[in-house]
C-alpha cells in the first residue's frame, strides 16, 4: 500500500498541470519478484517517479523504455531478472520474469480517479484490465460508489465482481469481441486503519512505523493534552475521548472497520477497561481484525472483568477468558523488544502477520508453494 502514498500525490501534482505520464503495473510474475502483481509506479515526463515494481533492478530499465514502447497505447512488456536471459545490466540474478504493464495518462487516469477514491475512503476495490489485444489497457471497476463504477463490456464488470465478491485477483481469458482474451481482475484491500489507544510518548515511534507502510493512523485518548497535532503531527486523525461517554460503542462515533487494527496502550487501567468495553458490538464480538493490548496478561483479565461490569454483565471466568481469546495480550511478538521503538515493531509486526494471514516464521523456513504467483504464457 505504500506505494499509493508517493504515486498519489505525484500523479495530482501531473494531473493539475496537464502533463502526460507513463503508470508501470505488475500484472504478472513468474519465478522469483521482489514485488508482486499489483505494484505500481508512475513515471513523470521530467524524470521523476513514484513507486516500485522491484527491489531497484528493473526501475531505470522500465523508465528508459517507458514513453518510447508506449507510443501507439498501451503495452504489456516483460523483464527478464534471470542470469541467463534479458537484458538488465550487471546481472541482478532475482531469478524472475516480471510482465509490466506500461500506458499513459490517456488510459491511466481514470484508473488513478478511482484508486483515489478508494483510497480516501478506505474502501476494498476490484479493477478487471484487458491486458492483451486491441482493447489492452481497458478498465472495469468493482465496489467503488455506483456513481464512479463503470459500466462497459459486461464480462469484464462479471469479473471484477466476481474478484470483489471473492475477495481474491482473478486472471482468466474471457471471449472479447470473439477472441480469447486475457483479463487481470485486481482485487484491492482496503488501506489497513491502525487505532492507537494512548497518547504517550510510546505510540510515536508505532505511529511512524505504521506511516511508513502507507496506513492510516489514528491516535485516540482521554487526556487531551497529550492527544494533540503538535505531539502527533502525522496521524490522520486524532480523537479526544470522553470517559463519561464509554462504553458506548465506538463503532458509532469513530470510523473503525472491520479491517482495522487496535491497539490499546494508554498505561491508564480505567481507559483501557473503558475502551474495551466500547470496542465490543452488540454480540460482544471485537469487531475489528486485530485488537491488542499492552502490558501483562493479568492486567487484560482484570480490564476485561471491569469491561463486563460497565456493559452491565457478570464477570465469570468463561466470559473472561471468551473474550481474552479474541484479543492479543500482549499485544507484539517476542522480538526481544525493551524500548519504545522496538516494542513498537514487536506490535506492528504482530498486525502485520494477522492481516495478511502470513507465518511470522524466518523466510528460510517457509517453503516456496508458488501461491499468488499469475503467469502470463
Amino acid at each position: 500500500m505504500t506505494d499509493l502514498e508517493y504515486i498519489l500525490p505525484l500523479w495530482s501534482e501531473l494531473e493539475s498541470a496537464g502533463a502526460d505520464y507513463v503508470l508501470a503495473t505488475v500484472v504478472a510474475v513468474e519465478g522469483s519478484s521482489y514485488r508482486r502483481p499489483g505494484a505500481r509506479m508512475l513515471l513523470a515526463q521530467d524524470g521523476r517517479r513514484a513507486g516500485t515494481v522491484s527491489g531497484g533492478c528493473l526501475e531505470a530499465e522500465v523508465a528508459k523504455r517507458a514513453r518510447w514502447v508506449t507510443s501507439n497505447g498501451p503495452v504489456v512488456e516483460r523483464y527478464s531478472t534471470l542470469d541467463d536471459d534479458g537484458d538488465l545490466p550487471y546481472g541482478s540474478g532475482c531469478g524472475g520474469v516480471v510482465y509490466i504493464l506500461l500506458e499513459r495518462r490517456e488510459t491511466a487516469s481514470r484508473f488513478l480517479h478511482a484508486l483515489k477514491s478508494a483510497w480516501d475512503v478506505r474502501k476494498p476495490m476490484a479493477i478487471a484490465t484487458v491486458l492483451e489485444g486491441p482493447r489492452i489497457g481497458e478498465r472495469v471497476f468493482a465496489g467503488l460508489p455506483a456513481a464512479e463504477e463503470a459500466t462497459g463490456e459486461i464480462l469484464l464488470r462479471e469479473l471484477a465482481e466476481e474478484a470483489f465478491a471473492g475477495r481474491a485477483s482473478i486472471d482468466r481469458r474471457i471471449q472479447l469481441d470473439a477472441e480469447s482474451t486475457r483479463v487481470w481482475a485486481d482485487y484491492r484491500v482496503a488501506r489497513p486503519g491502525l487505532w492507537i489507544f494512548g497518547a504517550g510518548d510510546d505510540a510515536k515511534p508505532l505511529l511512524k512505523l505504521a506511516r511508513e507502510l502507507g496506513w492510516f493512523v489514528a491516535i485516540a485518548d482521554g487526556r487531551s493534552h497529550l492527544a494533540t497535532q503538535g505531539r502527533f503531527a502525522a496521524a490522520d486523525e486524532i480523537r479526544v475521548l470522553k470517559m463519561s461517554e464509554l462504553p458506548n460503542r465506538l463503532g458509532n462515533s469513530l470510523p473503525l472497520l472491520r479491517t482495522d487494527a487496535a491497539v490499546l496502550m494508554t498505561h491508564s487501567f480505567e481507559q483501557d477497561s473503558h475502551i474495551l468495553a466500547a470496542l465490543m458490538d452488540e454480540t460482544q464480538q471485537f469487531p475489528c481484525a486485530y485488537v491488542g493490548v499492552l502490558g501483562p496478561q493479568r492486567r487484560t483479565r482484570e480490564a476485561l472483568a471491569e469491561a463486563a461490569r460497565l456493559r452491565g454483565l457478570t464477570a465469570d471466568a468463561d466470559l473472561i477468558e471468551q473474550w481474552l481469546a479474541q484479543l492479543h495480550a500482549p499485544t507484539g511478538i517476542d522480538l526481544g523488544a525493551d524500548t519504545p521503538a522496538s516494542i513498537g515493531l514487536s506490535i506492528l509486526a504482530e498486525v502485520q502477520q494477522v492481516l495478511n494471514a502470513a507465518t511470522a516464521l524466518p523466510l528460510r523456513q517457509v517453503r516456496a508453494t508458488g501461491a499468488g504467483v499469475r503467469s502470463l504464457p
